[in-house]
């Protein structure tokens, strides 16, 4: 009997124990701060260099390169090994996926990556860790070295559209999926939160880890609200069991 194919939509909540703060929670970060939210906004962010270099001092701040994948992250990595068909539809760009042992080609960035910066002029790439030390060294918004345009964290900031082949994607495997595990999402943000109803209209077991209620809690065949940092383990390794 072929294997089910599980998809895991991964919010922020699966890395608050990497020690990467949440958004829209209780004590998400755009409660404490509404103002750090025009910090990766595009229109405030092209349009401010001030904002730009808070951003630049905020991301050095944060140190979230500097962080490792939990145990969540790793039973997601563990359950591929295992043999499930594993897909990975993340709204994070912490790449903690991938360091955990998820093939990068299975994880699909919805909101790009953290680890990376682009060049908004000529589009030209580079490490992340590479324009930091630019910062750390004194320039306050480094421009790109190849056109002097202005750099930005290779995500998709608020104002910006979702890369269309990445939702088509993440689509796709919405649909054909015969489990769907929402995890650390409050599944507000769309068009990844309407993720979770596709695949449910299209006959998938619809699983939600979250602390938080959510508005899709009642398409849900089951709704979980202990720690995502002990609950998903336990449920994947169910997932796992369950097709030796």
């Amino acid at each position: 009997m072929a294997k089910p194919l599980v998809a895991l939509l991964t919010g922020a909540g699966i890395s608050t124990d990497s020690g990467i703060p949440d958004y829209r929670g209780p004590n998400g970060l755009w409660r404490e701060d509404p103002e750090a939210e025009k910090l990766v906004t595009y229109e405030y962010y092209m349009g401010d260099r001030e904002i730009r270099s808070r951003s630049w001092r905020m991301r050095v701040k944060t140190h979230a390169l500097k962080a490792e994948p939990n145990g969540a992250h790793r039973a997601v990595a563990e359950l591929e090994r295992s043999g499930v068909p594993v897909r990975v539809i993340t709204q994070n760009v912490d790449g903690l996926h991938q360091l955990a042992g998820t093939p990068a080609r299975k994880v699909l960035e919805l909101h790009g990556s953290a680890r990376s910066f682009v060049c908004t002029g000529c589009a030209a790439r580079g490490a992340m860790q590479d324009a930091l030390a630019r910062v750390e060294a004194g320039e306050a918004d480094p421009p790109c070295r190849e056109c002097g345009g202005i750099l930005k964290p290779a995500t998709v900031m608020f104002g910006e559209r979702l890369d269309p082949m990445v939702l088509g994607e993440a689509l796709a495997i919405s649909k054909a999926c015969q489990v769907f595990i929402a995890v650390g999402s409050s599944l507000q943000v769309q068009p990844a939160a309407g993720l979770a109803g596709v695949a449910a209209d299209h006959g998938a077991r619809l699983v939600i880890v979250n602390a938080e209620p959510t508005p899709y809690d009642e398409q849900a065949e089951e709704v979980v609200r202990e720690p995502i940092g002990t609950a998903l383990p336990k449920l994947l390794r169910q997932l796992g069991g369950a097709h030796p």
